[in-house]
């Protein structure tokens, strides 16, 4: 049987450019820690899953919070 690969990590750009954003704010919300990072060394890597589940919490968030 063959295991199934995990997706590659995502640089920093990547996870930007994926969440249409600004690296800035990007690095932002890392140093506040809502998005969780991976770090190797000095690189910074994020699971795409990491991505998918960011913006899933956020669907409907301004929804949520009105009330």
């Amino acid at each position: 049987m063959h295991e199934k690969a995990q997706p590659p990590l995502l640089t920093r750009n990547e996870a930007a450019e994926a969440l249409a954003i600004s690296l800035r704010l990007f690095d932002s919300l890392v140093a506040k820690g809502e998005i969780p990072v991976i770090r190797i060394g000095k690189s910074v890597r994020i699971r795409p899953s990491t991505i998918e589940y960011f913006i899933e919490a956020r669907e409907g968030y301004r929804n949520r919070t009105k009330r």
